[in-house]
C-alpha cells in the first residue's frame, strides 16, 4: 500500500435518502419535470442505496473511501417547494435521519444538515438544533432559494451564524427550474453547472466574501463551468469598475476562498482545475451514488499530482474543513 492509499480517503460529495421525505418531493424535483414524467430508471435503481447506511459503507469499501460526508439529494428531493412551515418538517426529518447515521457509525459517516431557508427565523433555530443539539457540523445548500442567490445582503445573518460558529458549507444546487433545461436532460449535464456559477458570482460580486472572510464553502463539480472564465470576469470588472463596488478584489482572486469537490468525470478538465485552483482548494468527490464508479481511482491517475497533492485531495484538505 503506497502512502495516498495508507491515508483517509475523504468523499465530500455523497447522498443519502429518507424514504418518506422522497415520497412527497421527488415530484417536485428536475429529474421528473416537476411532476411531469417519472425520472430516469438510471437514476432511480440508486435509491435503494442511498436509503441504506450499510449498503452505502459496502459501496464505500468497494471504492476505498474511509468516510463519507453525506448530504441530502436535493436535486431528487428538494424541500424549497413547500410552504416554510411545511419545509421544516422535511428538514428536521433529514437531518435526525443524517445524525442518526452519523452516531451509529462515527468512523465512516459524516452528516450533514438542511435548512428551510425560505423563513430566517426557522433557519436559524433548526441551524442551532443541528449543531448544537445534534452534532451535525457541515450544512448543506443549494444556490439560491426561490430565485434570491446566496451571496444577496438579505443572507448576511445566516452568513455570519455559518461563519461564527465555524460550520463547513457543502453547496449542492437543488437544480434549474427554468422549462428549457428540460430538454434532452439539459437540467442535469448543464443546469447544475449554471447554478454553480451564479452562486459563486454571487457571493463574490454581493460581497458576501468580504464581510465574512473566514467561510469554509466546498462548491460542487469543481464549481462548474465559473473558475475557466476568469478573463472575461476580470477584463469586465476593470472596464466597468461600477460593478466591483462591494469587491476588494479583481474577480478571479476571490476562487481561492472556496474549495471545490473533483466530481468533473474527464481528466482534461481535472488538470485545468488543477491550474486554476491549485490541488490545495480540491477535495475528493464522487456524487455516490449517481456519479463517478471510481472516484479515487480518478485521483490516483492524475499524472499533473504529486502523491502528497493527491493525498492532500483524498483526505487531508478534507479533514482540514471539517477539524477532524
Amino acid at each position: 500500500m503506497d502512502n495516498a492509499e495508507a491515508s483517509p480517503v475523504i468523499d465530500f460529495h455523497a447522498h443519502y435518502m429518507v424514504e418518506d421525505v422522497l415520497e412527497q418531493c421527488h415530484q417536485h424535483s428536475p429529474a421528473t419535470g416537476f411532476g411531469a414524467h417519472p425520472a430516469s430508471p438510471g437514476i432511480v435503481r440508486n435509491f435503494a442505496n442511498m436509503q441504506d447506511p450499510e449498503r452505502i459503507i459496502e459501496d464505500m469499501d468497494r471504492m476505498g473511501i474511509t468516510k463519507m460526508v453525506l448530504s441530502s439529494t436535493t436535486v431528487l428531493s428538494p424541500t424549497s417547494w413547500a410552504e416554510p412551515a411545511v419545509e421544516n418538517a422535511f428538514t428536521r426529518r433529514l437531518n435526525d435521519v443524517a445524525a442518526d447515521w452519523a452516531t451509529r457509525y462515527p468512523n465512516r459517516i459524516i452528516g450533514s444538515f438542511v435548512l428551510p431557508l425560505q423563513d430566517m427565523q426557522l433557519a436559524l433555530e433548526e441551524f442551532t438544533r443541528a449543531v448544537d443539539d445534534l452534532g451535525l457540523r457541515v450544512v448543506n445548500l443549494s444556490s439560491n432559494v426561490r430565485g434570491s442567490y446566496l451571496g444577496d445582503p438579505a443572507w448576511a445573518p445566516f452568513w455570519e451564524a455559518v461563519q461564527d460558529r465555524d460550520v463547513a458549507v457543502f453547496m449542492h444546487p437543488e437544480g434549474p427550474k427554468c422549462d428549457w433545461f428540460q430538454r434532452y436532460g439539459f437540467w442535469n449535464s448543464l443546469g447544475v453547472s449554471f447554478e454553480e456559477a451564479k452562486f459563486l458570482a454571487s457571493m463574490i460580486f454581493d460581497g458576501m466574501l468580504d464581510r465574512f472572510p473566514h467561510l469554509k464553502i466546498v462548491v460542487t463539480h469543481a464549481g462548474g463551468y465559473f473558475p475557466h472564465y476568469m478573463g472575461r470576469l476580470d477584463k469586465n470588472a476593470k472596464n466597468m469598475p461600477g460593478n466591483m463596488k462591494n469587491m476588494s478584489r479583481l474577480p478571479s482572486e476571490y476562487l481561492k476562498n472556496f474549495y471545490y469537490d473533483t466530481c468533473v468525470y474527464d481528466p482534461g478538465v481535472l488538470s485545468s482545475v488543477l491550474k486554476i485552483l491549485g490541488p490545495e482548494r480540491l477535495t475528493l468527490g464522487s456524487d455516490y451514488a449517481v456519479g463517478e464508479t471510481d472516484p479515487v481511482g480518478f485521483i490516483q491517475r492524475c499524472p499533473d499530482l504529486s502523491e502528497s497533492e493527491k493525498r492532500m485531495i483524498l483526505g487531508e484538505t478534507a479533514q482540514g474543513i471539517l477539524a477532524l
